[in-house]
């Protein structure tokens, strides 16, 4: 499986960014697709992932601003992020698993997003 993801950036606070990631090779039919980021000295971390059936799962920092969807036809997720803070600075990863209680994980090359105060 091969990610290719897209987006990022540098934006001010409060501003909006949209992260896609197309998937590619080998796809299963019951998969779940998310977001990861790291920030400078910190743990990766759970942002948001979304299951092929559309449930959804969120890290309680971005509830509210961050919204996670995907397009099931073309293998792609994507993660509008609004009202963004500094503390949304990061690099930010895209994952697939090819079913929902799995240990396997694909990571796509990491987006950077920053945030301006």
């Amino acid at each position: 499986v091969q990610l290719q993801a897209s987006g990022g950036g540098l934006v001010q606070t409060g501003g909006s960014l949209r992260l896609s990631c197309a998937a590619s090779g080998g796809i299963s039919s019951n998969n779940v697709m998310g977001w990861y980021r790291q920030a400078p000295g910190k743990q990766r971390e759970l942002v948001a992932v979304i299951t092929s059936g559309g449930s959804t799962n969120y890290a309680d920092s971005v509830k509210g601003r961050f919204t996670i969807s995907r397009d099931n036809a073309k293998n792609t997720v994507y993660l509008q992020m609004n009202s963004l803070k500094p503390e949304d600075t990061g690099v930010y990863y895209c994952n697939y698993k090819p079913r929902v209680l799995t240990s396997i994980n694909y990571w796509g090359k990491g987006t950077q997003v920053t945030v301006s105060s």
